[in-house]
């Protein structure tokens, strides 16, 4: 009987060595240690033995149960690492790859250059104000000394908003001078600003572009001078370009709202180059805000922060800050 214990063992090892499926092993378990199974059936015969071969038959059939049942373990943890084996196989990853990271963003470079200079300026004393993109006539034009009738108006009469009346026309702000008349309509003496913002224009090449960012400063009080004015703008300018003994010069100019007026030229590698225009804030103007001229004056002065972008960072066409090109603006994260 021992024989025929150890040779339903050997079939039973058999069958889970040949057996890949894991529902097929489940049967081959049941039909040999299942309730009615040829191992467990084994047992049953025990009380027809005499009593001196119980123990060792007895012996015998549960080393086989355990037997089959370690090689049942074992066949099972075969198979799981067989199917995640053909797992990763069918889901190989090339760790060659370089990974996929999530992309952190920037400041746009004009962003970075507006922020360094509203920092220089704010300690200066120099607060930054804000207004509307789109702004009447009164304010982009009438406020600032250009009538209707005036020349000026031939280079920035560009973008007004369809559905505005001609008595009441709506326009996308030229500068940022308008937040200038409405700062000054709200606050009374002394008044020290820049006003940074997008404005438009129909211009269009490798250093216009329609639209464009813009810094404006602003300070009216008693006594201010041309002094004051060349005095502020040659300490932001050799702050700004890093440099003490930058030689900046200011040319007579013309501008509707400013009297005198002047250019703003900083001395470069390749010659003078134009930065900005600047003047004392015209009589009319003030008039305009209803700040007494006789008693207060004031100097304002304008500057393009795309351009002062370009010269920071050494960039030759103005459209590349436009473009959207992540090669081009990631050098600046």
């Amino acid at each position: 009987m021992t024989d025929n214990v150890q040779a339903i063992l050997e079939q039973g090892l058999a069958q889970l060595a040949a057996t890949h499926d894991p529902q097929e092993l489940e049967n081959v378990k049941a039909h040999y240690v299942g309730k009615q199974g040829t191992i467990n059936a084994l047992l049953k015969q025990l009380a027809t033995l005499p009593p001196e071969e119980k123990k060792t038959f007895g012996a015998t059939v549960n080393q086989a149960k355990q037997a089959f049942e370690a090689a049942l373990n074992a066949r099972r943890e075969a198979l799981a690492a067989e199917k995640l084996a053909a797992q990763l196989a069918a889901e190989a990853l090339d760790i060659t790859l370089p990974g996929r990271s999530n992309p952190q963003g920037g400041l746009h470079p004009v962003t970075l250059v507006q922020q360094r200079i509203e920092t220089l300026f704010a300690s200066l004393g120099f607060e930054v104000a804000d207004g509307p993109e789109i702004e009447t006539d009164f304010h982009n034009f009438e406020a600032l000394n250009i009538p209707k009738d005036h020349p000026a108006r031939a280079m920035q009469d560009t973008f007004y908003v369809e559905g505005s009346t001609p008595e009441a026309p709506l326009v996308l702000r030229t500068h940022t001078s308008p937040i200038q008349v409405r700062y000054m309509l709200d606050n009374a003496p002394p008044i020290k600003i820049v006003a940074p913002g997008r404005v438009y224009r129909v211009d269009s090449d490798a250093t216009h572009s329609p639209m464009f960012h813009q810094m404006e400063g602003l300070w009216v009080d008693e006594n201010v001078s041309f002094a004051d004015l060349k005095s502020v703008l040659i300490d932001f300018l050799r702050k700004f370009f890093e440099q003490d003994d930058l030689q900046v010069r200011f040319r007579p100019s013309f501008f509707p709202f400013t009297e005198p007026s002047a250019e703003i030229d900083v001395l470069g590698k390749r010659g003078w180059l134009e930065v900005g225009g600047c003047g004392m804030v015209h009589p009319n103007v003030l008039k305009n805000v209803g700040i007494d001229s006789e008693k207060h004056t004031g100097f304002a002065f304008g500057i393009g922060l795309d351009r002062f972008a370009m010269l920071y960072y050494g960039v030759n066409d103005l459209r590349l800050f436009f473009e959207n090109d992540l090669g081009f603006l990631e050098q600046f994260r």
